[in-house]
Parts: C-alpha cells; structure tokens; sequence
C-alpha cells in the first residue's frame, strides 16, 4: 500500500511541475514517460566467472578438477566460517518505444533499479546501479553489469562444504549460469527531473523478459 501511495505522490507532483512549467506539450511528454515506465523490459544475461575465497572458477570445471592449493584455499575459508563469492551478473533492458506501430521513438532514463539478489528464491544482497543510464528506444538490449560479492556461507551455511562450493561453480564457474538466480528489483525512471518508481517489485529471471 505504501509503494503505491509513493508512487501516486511522485506522479502527482512531476505532473504539476510539468504543467506549471510548460503545458499541453509537456504533459504529453509526460504521458508518453510514463508509457516508457511500464514498457521497460529486463532479463538476467548471463555470468563471468568469478572467484570464490580467491579461487579463479574461471580455470576450472568443477570440485574434482581443483589443484590441491585451490582445495585447501577454499576448505581453510570454509573451515573460517566465510567463502565470498564475487563475479558480475549481466542485466538486459530492452526499451520496445522504437518508433514502430504508431508509438512515438522514445529514450527511458533508468535513474535507480533497487535489486536484491536470490539465490534458489532466497534473498541475499542487496544493491542498485551507481548512476543513472538511458535505454535508447531501439528496441535493442542495453547490458548493464552489475557487480556482486556475497558470502555463501552466510546466507547458506546449512548446505556444508561441498554443496556450498558446487553452488559457487553452477553461479560463476566455467558453466555457470543465471538458472538459479533471481533479481527482485524496483526500477525508478526520470520523469522532468522527477524519480518516478515502479508501485511494486518486479522479478527479473532469465527465461523471458519482464517489466
């Protein structure tokens, strides 16, 4: 309920600022803004490989193929009660407003995209992009890395040694993959100056895209 309250507060008042300052025009601009707001797409696109307590998952398959030095990296972490898990995950936003079916060719400012990571549906970290970025109305993905470093001891520490490291590699290993990943974000979008944010989350996978 408060989520849209904000929302329906945000719009009110960048819709006032909007016709003060400019009129008929403006306020169409405003509404083809506020199109851009719900037709904005997302998509999980992939992993890099990344490092587990220092470990170059880059170089290997899987736990059998780890050198004896990675081996005892990871279980002398393990045994310290932590395995950081860092890599980057590859986020796609599409803006369909490309000019065709009638609708007019529009750019969408992302000001904000407040993302909290799951991990086999539960939540872990949390974050947001550092600067905003225009989706250019082509129709066309814009890739958006997003950096993540999380403990998989701390949220999954129930799993044990093995299947910690094994999630580690199906996430950012040589075959790692998105499949178990889930971003629940809330996309703000400039409008005149104005933030105006999502009424609610949206679950970003990697399967379709979704807004």
């Amino acid at each position: 309920m408060r989520s849209r309250f904000t929302f329906r507060k945000s719009l009110f008042f960048a819709l006032s600022v909007i016709i003060c300052c400019s009129g008929c025009a403006a306020l169409q601009e405003m509404q083809d803004t506020l199109l851009n707001l719900r037709r904005l797409q997302f998509k999980l696109d992939g992993v890099s490989a990344g490092l587990l307590a220092g470990v170059d998952l880059a170089r290997v398959s899987d736990l059998s193929r780890l050198s004896v030095l990675d081996g005892l990296k990871l279980t002398n972490a393990f045994a310290n009660k932590s395995l950081p898990l860092t890599f980057t995950l590859n986020l796609a936003a599409k803006n369909p407003n490309d000019g065709t079916g009638g609708n007019p060719q529009k750019a969408a400012l992302l000001q904000g995209l407040a993302w909290t990571l799951k991990i086999d549906d539960k939540e872990t970290i949390s974050g947001d992009i550092a600067n905003p970025l225009e989706i250019p109305g082509t129709g066309q993905s814009t890739i958006i890395p997003l950096q993540m470093k999380i403990d998989l001891y701390s949220f999954f520490k129930e799993r044990g040694y093995k299947d910690l490291v094994n999630l580690a590699f199906a996430i950012a290993g040589q075959s790692g993959s998105t499949s178990r990943l889930t971003l629940s974000a809330v996309p703000t979008l400039s409008v005149a100056g104005v933030p105006i944010q999502y009424p609610g989350r949206i679950n970003i996978i990697d399967t379709e895209f979704t807004n």
